[in-house]
């Protein structure tokens, strides 16, 4: 099966620029965060399911992830921030305070299902997404 198609300047493509072309939008389409699964957190010892961000320069670092939750576990989620801010957790109405250059902790309960945004709360940039279920 020969591929052809036009270009813009309506010379014809052979059927290896057009397969480079196809690969190439299926790899940037494959790139994006849409539809991709949500990131496991890291186990404790103690199975403390911990969710850690870190946001620095107006960013979160890695950008924002959601990240799978078994209902019923124990979370810590631990954000290193550069600036001072609160962080909210929406959904179970959850906040801490964050100094610039440290490290705060919000420890809860993982009683409600659902998908759950959690942002700085001042500026409202989002930190990540935790999906409870």
């Amino acid at each position: 099966m020969r591929i052809r198609g036009t270009t813009t300047g309506g010379r014809l493509m052979g059927p290896r620029l057009a397969a480079t072309l196809v690969a190439m939008v299926l790899l940037v389409v494959g790139c994006g965060t849409a539809g991709t699964g949500a990131a496991a957190p890291v186990v404790t010892a103690d199975g403390v399911q911990r969710v850690e961000v870190t946001f620095a320069g107006g960013a979160v670092t890695g950008g924002v992830r959601r990240y799978a939750v078994p209902l019923g576990s124990t979370v810590d989620l631990v954000v290193a921030s550069d600036v001072a801010e609160q962080v909210h957790l929406h959904g179970y109405d959850r906040m801490t305070y964050v100094t610039a250059g440290a490290t705060a902790t919000l420890r809860f309960a993982a009683d409600l299902p659902g998908v759950f945004d959690v942002e700085m709360e001042g500026s409202g940039t989002p930190l990540t997404q935790l999906q409870i279920a």
